[in-house]
């Protein structure tokens, strides 16, 4: 009697440990999160250095069973800054960053800051605006929604210059010179007489080294981690503007997965993700530019006040060009670029162009 129940005690035993190995393998998730860029930049290492461990630390303080095993996927490994939006979209990451600037076809609503250049350098305040207008605005969301994947919170970059390999120290220095500008940053050239060239901050240097281009609207802090100064040791300091260029996305059969309780901390995350990194971009812009023209033999020359207002003043009314280019699929482009003018003068000043008007 004593060897049976001994054998029934076992084989509840065995059926409990399985129960609860199988309990605690359902209570780990596994996600890739992944981005083009290296972490040296702050949009990718927010994802990894803030993120990553407060997901944890917050499923955990709100008593959720479920932890999340992360497998990284930066500096381009998984794919190319040319592959974002499909990315996350196919799943090949679950959480990734998606750069909306390379996707003007794709996404032609998240373009509304690159049709509209000289209107604000504070990027903290720009991004709590396009967070805002995705808030408001269907279509914005809608967009991520269109390529399988839920919006989570705005990425931007601060303030453009021209780094080049010669100095250019007017506006008309610029007339023939092969000049990298992303995606529909080529708009800002218009009327300068420069040739813009498309890239992406992983390809500036080599792009730059083999005389594919002779320069490159850039910001300070992309400028600085990928050593464009080597290659381009440059600065025309003109303050084009800061832009909203993308943002943190998850992909939506992923989400749709999540329990609430997790659902609801990445959208915290998310915000936190584009203040944050906003916060930390301006921070470094003042460190790396000093450390790039005293370790570095960085020229820095300003544009000329007179350049820089014909430069404004020169360009074709673009605004207008993407409202009607975007509202002819149907898409609500005119609302959307006088909500964000408006809240730009309301929350953050007199834009140098009123591109509403």
């Amino acid at each position: 009697m004593k060897t049976g129940a001994s054998q029934i005690a076992a084989v509840t035993l065995m059926a409990a440990s399985l129960i609860y190995s199988q309990a605690a393998v359902a209570e780990t998730r596994d996600l890739t999160i992944a981005a083009s860029h290296t972490t040296a930049v702050p949009w990718v290492g927010v994802l990894k250095d803030h993120v990553q461990p407060e997901m944890n630390k917050r499923l955990k303080a709100a008593g959720s069973d479920l932890q999340i095993n992360w497998t990284e996927g930066y500096g381009g490994v998984l794919y190319k800054f040319q592959d974002t939006l499909e990315a996350v979209e196919s799943g090949l990451t679950d959480i990734g960053w998606v750069g909306t600037l390379w996707e003007p076809a794709k996404m032609p609503l998240q373009q509304i800051a690159y049709n509209t250049p000289f209107t604000t350098d504070d990027l903290v305040g720009q991004l709590e605006i396009l967070n805002e207008l995705h808030d408001e605005i269907p279509a914005m969301k809608q967009a991520w929604l269109d390529r399988n994947q839920v919006f989570l919170g705005a990425q931007g970059n601060e303030t453009y210059h021209i780094f080049s390999k010669d100095p250019i120290r007017s506006l008309d220095d610029l007339k023939g010179k092969k000049i990298l500008a992303p995606g529909p940053a080529a708009n800002w050239l218009l009327g300068t007489g420069a040739v813009p060239v498309d890239g992406g901050l992983p390809s500036y240097y080599t792009q730059l080294k083999t005389g594919v281009a002779d320069g490159a609207i850039v910001m300070v802090t992309g400028a600085y981690p990928f050593r464009l100064y080597e290659v381009a040791p440059y600065m025309t300091r003109v303050g084009i503007g800061s832009v909203f260029a993308g943002g943190m996305s998850i992909n939506k059969d992923t989400w749709d997965d999540l329990p609430k309780d997790a659902q609801g901390i990445l959208r915290d995350l998310g915000r936190e993700y584009t203040r944050l990194h906003a916060e930390e971009i301006m921070r470094r812009y003042s460190v790396f530019l000093t450390k790039m023209q005293e370790e570095n033999g960085l020229t820095v020359i300003d544009l000329p006040a007179g350049d820089k207002k014909r430069w404004i003043d020169g360009l074709p009314n673009i605004a207008s060009d993407w409202v009607k280019q975007t509202g002819a699929k149907g898409l609500p482009a005119k609302e959307v670029l006088a909500a964000y003018m408006e809240k730009v003068r309301s929350k953050l000043g007199a834009p140098q162009r009123n591109w509403d008007q």
